[in-house]
């Protein structure tokens, strides 16, 4: 028996076992005549308990074999509702289905409150992942897809309502809502659902890749506000100029003040919470609490508390210190919890059993072809009036046809606001459920078809790169300095590196004792964040002109005087932070090894290191960089090597990476056939060919390159430098274990004989 078969075969199991106890606990607890849900422990809150245990573990079960089929986890939540909905649980065995899904409004009530919470969290999560950055790089093709792509089903959607017989709408007088529903219903791509399958056909970074998924990005963004004025209209009882003038300006105004002073708001929360809260999760609980707000804002306008969610979502995904395990902590939660309760609450909602009805079943034939051949033929003419190849344009038409969450999420709206009839929501469910089954399959087909261009071949591979990068997985530096040159130079390097990528950084000046009044302090904070600032605006420049990327050109820095080193590093060292520059006016003694504040600095902080010496030459005072820096091939010092390309404008500053060869062999031994000279000169090229690699990605086309051989490394960086007549030394190192830090003795010679400026790299 395959893992496949193993695995129905327990899920069925474990769905029976757990009907089983569900079901003997309900009659247990109804049968007992105990509290009848006045108080925990309950009647109602037995039925709630068996019925989120059923929808978790059908959900999740029947999403693992969605997925080992190459479909989507939220068809198994969608079907495990169906399941143990009227369509087979309720049909097989009634008595039972009653007993745990009953139809007593008070019950159903507790059920549907984690639902509408769940939908909130799902719009969140969904905003949380639309990337802004894509849609602004692909422009045109995307604006064209979305456009036509949303234009064209929409269309067909709300011409087919008119024509639906009056016994599947809930009243006279409700068709044009009904007829916005299905419009909306058949016109919204699933950008969950498109970004999976074109993240496991490794297209996420090929250019039609990104467009597919940039236009479902921007049909979900329209399709909300679309649902937002559509539910305005619900609300009002039908169309009315007034109440839909209103929707639209609410809709605008919220909008408008959302993506201006809401982002700043947002912005400046999530970082106040990083920074000043010492308890658990407590960014996670401010984002719950934006959502909410927004929501509740929304409400009051007039729209759905869904368009609150989504846009929530959108800005504190876009928040420049929201890091990866912050994003993991919500993701988790909702995908484990809130989306096979909601999907499984959608599903139950749903009775197939009403397609035994020829008329109903030939109505959702018809509705699946109606919204199948609209969104392809709008999708494909978006990408054909954009330019696209046929092929390409295909290709887009496959991917946007899956509706999945988003269609299922307003449906469910319209039922519970009563503008669409239990058979008309089976009915865009079923459409629901077959359209995003079969866009997979569809999409890969296409996908398979489209050769890659030289120009998409360059820029994978310095995407590569990058993703192979040290640099690039920063996203929050820290500056721990004084008033020495070696804490200005720290401070201008970390500026410059923070400009590039658009990052935040924060600037904590130690000083021996408090200024004397607030005013001499708030003039010290002033003048470290303008240093910060204009080195970050270099940066920018730098990134912009030479590699082309657009990044913020707004850096927050924020900054502040601290008295004790140790006690103020070790707090922020907890708040997420990737490097920390360290320069203060005593780095290290005589001999090269480092003095007592380092150690205290650098012992509670477990992020990479930038310890920043500034020397006895004029680097401040340089427009540019002559840099050296040795590599060897290990991970330490390609980590500083990509520093010391990330360091300055590369037409301004000239590069010599040097590579410091083995010792050959006395006695000219041979190992593998090939001599240790051999063997030496092909690590050799290996290395320098890296780097050479490594320095174009940053725009250096021409860095110079040298090797010395059979030399004391230390020796063989001196003398390097003073031939080239660098101003700076960039070394990557690795921490030697001890109770002191120690990064081996090339550095602490290099440190005890070069008088001019060195960044040791530490990661």
């Amino acid at each position: 028996m395959n893992k496949k078969n193993t695995l129905g075969l327990v899920l069925g199991t474990g769905f029976c076992l757990l009907a089983s106890a569900a079901l003997a606990a309900v009659q247990h607890k109804t049968g007992g005549g105990g509290d009848k849900g006045n108080g925990l422990g309950g009647t109602d809150e037995v039925i709630l308990a068996a019925q989120v245990v059923l929808l978790l573990f059908v959900g999740r079960g029947l999403g693992e074999i969605m997925q080992r089929f190459g479909q989507p986890a939220v068809i198994g939540n969608l079907l495990a509702g169906l399941i143990l909905g009227p369509s087979l649980f309720g049909w097989v065995w009634p008595e039972a289905h009653a007993l745990i899904f009953p139809g007593d409004p008070k019950i159903k009530s507790l059920i549907t409150g984690i639902s509408d919470m769940g939908v909130m969290m799902l719009l969140l999560l969904t905003g949380m992942e639309t990337d802004l950055k894509l849609v602004r790089k692909v422009g045109v093709p995307a604006i064209a897809v979305t456009a036509a792509g949303v234009a064209v089903p929409f269309a067909c959607g709300f011409a087919a309502a008119w024509f639906l017989p009056e016994s599947i709408l809930p009243t006279q007088g409700t068709r044009l809502v009904a007829a916005l529903f299905l419009g909306t219903a058949l016109s919204i791509s699933s950008i969950k659902i498109v970004a999976m399958v074109v993240r496991e056909m490794n297209f996420m970074r090929r250019d039609l890749g990104q467009i597919i998924v940039a236009s479902a990005i921007m049909e979900d963004t329209t399709g909300w506000i679309i649902v937002s004025i559509t539910l305005g209209i619900a609300g009002a009882g039908g169309f009315a100029i007034g109440g839909l003038a209103r929707t639209v300006i609410g809709t605008a105004a919220f909008l408008a003040l959302s993506y201006t002073v809401g982002r700043k708001l947002v912005f400046w929360l999530i970082r106040w919470v990083n920074d000043n809260f010492v308890s658990e999760y407590a960014v996670v609980t401010a984002i719950l609490i934006v959502m909410l707000l927004m929501a509740l804002i929304t409400q009051a306008i007039g729209v759905n508390t869904v368009l609150g969610a989504f846009v929530a979502g959108v800005l504190v995904g876009e928040s420049p210190i929201l890091s990866q395990q912050i994003q993991d902590q919500l993701r988790g939660f909702i995908t484990a919890f809130m989306m096979p309760v909601f999907f499984g609450l959608s599903g139950l909602s749903a009775d197939l059993t009403v397609l035994k009805d020829p008329t109903l079943a030939m109505l959702t034939i018809g509705l699946v072809a109606i919204a199948s051949i609209g969104k392809f033929a709008g999708a494909f003419g978006g990408g054909m009036m954009s330019g696209l190849s046929m092929p390409e344009s295909t290709a887009i038409g496959c991917g946007m046809n899956a509706r999945g969450s988003t269609e299922v999420i307003v449906a469910s709206i319209g039922l519970t606001l009563g503008v669409l009839t239990q058979n008309l929501y089976t009915m865009i469910v079923t459409m629901a459920v077959v359209t995003t089954m079969a866009m997979p399959p569809m999409l890969r087909w296409a996908l398979r078809r489209l050769p890659m261009s030289s120009e998409e071949k360059l820029r994978l591979e310095k995407e590569d790169l990058d993703a192979k990068g040290f640099v690039s997985r920063f996203e929050r530096l820290l500056v721990s300095a004084d008033e020495s040159a070696s804490g200005k130079l720290a401070t201008r390097l970390a500026g410059f590196i923070a400009g590039q990528r658009g990052m935040p950084v924060t600037v904590v000046q130690l000083e021996k004792t408090k200024p004397a009044s607030g005013q001499a302090e708030e003039k010290t904070e002033a003048a470290l964040k303008e240093v910060a600032t204009e080195s970050a605006k270099e940066g920018h420049r730098a990134a912009k002109e030479e590699q082309g990327e657009d990044k913020p050109e707004r850096v927050e820095v924020s900054a502040r005087v601290e008295t004790r080193q140790s006690d103020a590093l070790k707090k922020e060292g907890k708040k997420g932070y990737d490097m920390l520059f360290l320069g203060l006016e005593k780095m290290h003694d005589k001999d090269g090894g480092f003095s007592a504040a380092v150690d205290r600095a650098v012992r509670h902080f477990e992020g990479s290191l930038a310890l920043v010496v500034a020397g006895d030459g004029d680097v401040l005072g340089s427009a540019d960089f002559n840099i050296l820096v040795p590599v060897n091939g290990t991970e330490a010092s390609r980590n500083g090597a990509e520093v010391a390309f990330a360091l300055s404008s590369s037409r301004k500053s000239r590069i010599t990476a040097l590579h410091v060869g083995e010792r050959s062999a006395s006695n000219g031994a041979k190992r593998g056939g090939q001599t240790d000279k051999a063997i030496g000169r092909r690590n050799e090229r290996a290395v320098l060919k890296d780097t050479v690699t490594l320095a174009q990605r940053y725009g250096y086309d021409r860095i110079k390159t040298s090797v010395h051989v059979d030399m004391v490394p230390e020796e063989a960086i001196l003398q390097e430098a003073r031939s080239v007549g660098a101003n700076l030394i960039v070394i990557g190192a690795s921490r030697r274990v001890g109770d002191h830090l120690f990064l081996g003795q090339t550095v602490a010679c290099t440190l005890k004989n070069w008088k001019g400026a060195i960044v040791l790299v530490v990661s």
